[in-house]
């Protein structure tokens, strides 16, 4: 069932939210332990939060959905780990985050925090404090990451829907690798306040669940003006879930050619031109656009990313050095060694390539390319196989996502295909703000397809993994 689905039952009292609750921890004790998505589970707080809604009027457009988030966002009562043993004695959070605050007005249920990558810094969920995710459709293979557990937990259907966070492919990687649909907003779409920072001026929390129309509603709980928090921005918030059903004709989609290259594994490419042709089929005018320059927008990103992410972790390397990760802990360290000047002159790249992409989407409304070129690499693998050659997962991953980062754009990554039953992912890309246009697309590419609404085979890898 899809989050919609599940709200508008709620809604119509064919379920109550305590019957919501308790399907979902049932199924979290069942699967959970193959798949390790989760790092707590709520179970009493959300049981007296579905039993506070019984008997009340439906309030706000996710009353008694149960929803897990992240756990670099704060949850009062719940200490916030980041999956890292740096804060494995921190104090429970004494207030919620904006983002669970907005989940609370919009009357959803906190079922529990989810497992990530050791501080957001990294793109495989697998830290040693709490140990790796698994992908629910291969338990050998990783999540992605950083906000794996969020994808894998959508994927295993151990809530209705997730919050995660994205700052340079954190929402985007799992969501393609686990089949599910994420997004990653416009920057200041969502406040960051109570959330644990990878790199200030590129983190965006962004939702994760199974259809584009089920990431609209989420968005329209979360996002907005925070007074505390300066990094958003005080444009109005739609409807995201209004004008779904009006369809793309005349849509203006531009293939990301270069993104379509030797660099994709070629059985991916074929899902998303397929992809690709579907959109055309439903009325888009599809072309082939080139962004000048957009081959060094990832390496412009990275660069100015090393040096925000240090600075958050300055005193903690100075105190608790041994305590991190080896490959969290390289990529701090190596913040420490770049010149400023390149912080300096990333800012000026970052501002061209504002210019760039700009004048690209004035000859389209949205972009298209692989989410991620590769299938996700077995665990306890640094490798993946890339038409038959083993390269380094990490380089796979910048040219996808980063430069999308570095411009704040938003960014829909829906399910578009398998290979060797793995899921493949398109991602479109729209101008600031266009978050509309996007769910419009991916909910249009849905209506037609049946990616989305695949289900791995769980119940019988209950209990396989100790």
């Amino acid at each position: 069932m899809t989050l919609v689905a599940l709200a508008q039952r709620l809604r119509d009292g064919e379920t109550s939210p305590t019957e919501a609750v308790e399907y979902y921890l049932a199924r979290i004790d069942a699967l959970d332990g193959s798949i390790n998505s989760y790092i707590a589970v709520m179970e009493d707080e959300a049981r007296e939060a579905a039993a506070a809604l019984e008997g009340s009027q439906p309030r706000g457009g996710l009353w008694g959905v149960p929803v897990a988030v992240k756990d670099v966002i704060d949850v009062s009562g719940s200490p916030t780990t980041a999956a890292s043993d740096v804060r494995r004695d921190v104090a429970p959070a004494d207030r919620d985050s904006a983002v669970v605050e907005g989940l609370r007005r919009a009357g959803a249920i906190i079922l529990g925090k989810l497992n990530t990558h050791e501080f957001a810094y990294g793109a495989m969920t697998t830290s040693s404090r709490f140990g790796p995710s698994r992908n629910p459709w291969a338990l050998d293979r990783i999540v992605g990451g950083s906000s794996g557990g969020s994808g894998a937990c959508v994927a295993a259907e151990l809530a209705a829907g997730t919050l995660g966070s994205d700052t340079a492919g954190s929402v985007r990687i799992p969501s393609c690798f686990n089949g599910v649909t994420g997004l990653r907003p416009t920057s200041g779409r969502i406040s960051n306040r109570g959330v644990v920072s990878v790199a200030f001026s590129f983190d965006a929390i962004g939702p994760l669940a199974r259809t584009a129309e089920d990431c609209a509603l989420l968005l329209g709980a979360v996002a907005g003006f925070d007074p505390a928090d300066a990094s958003t921005v005080d444009v109005p918030v739609p409807d995201y879930t209004e004008g779904l059903e009006k369809g793309i004709e005349g849509l203006r989609v531009g293939v990301v050619r270069s993104l379509l290259g030797a660099n994709v594994d070629g059985r991916i490419r074929e899902a998303v031109c397929e992809a690709i042709d579907e959109l055309a089929g439903l009325g888009a005018r599809v072309e082939d656009v080139e962004v000048p320059m957009l081959k060094h927008f990832g390496t412009i990103q990275q660069a100015m990313q090393f040096g925000e992410a240090t600075e958050v972790h300055l005193e903690t390397l100075r105190t608790r050095l041994a305590d991190y990760d080896p490959d969290v802990r390289a990529r701090l360290l190596t913040g420490l060694f770049i010149p400023s000047p390149v912080y300096a002159l990333g800012n000026r790249g970052r501002l061209l390539a504002y210019e760039l992409t700009r004048e690209a989407f004035r000859e389209v409304d949205v972009l298209v390319a692989p989410t991620m070129p590769t299938l996700p690499p077995r665990i306890g693998e640094d490798t993946v196989d890339l038409n038959g050659e083993e390269i380094l997962y990490r380089l796979t991953i910048i040219p996808f996502n980063s430069p999308w980062s570095l411009v704040g754009l938003p960014v829909l990554s829906v399910p578009c295909g398998f290979v060797d039953g793995l899921p493949a992912g398109l991602a479109l890309v729209g101008w600031r703000f266009a978050e509309p246009t996007l769910f419009r697309a991916g909910h249009a590419f849905q209506q037609v397809t049946d990616w989305h609404s695949r289900r791995p085979q769980l119940e019988q890898h209950a209990g396989m993994v100790e």
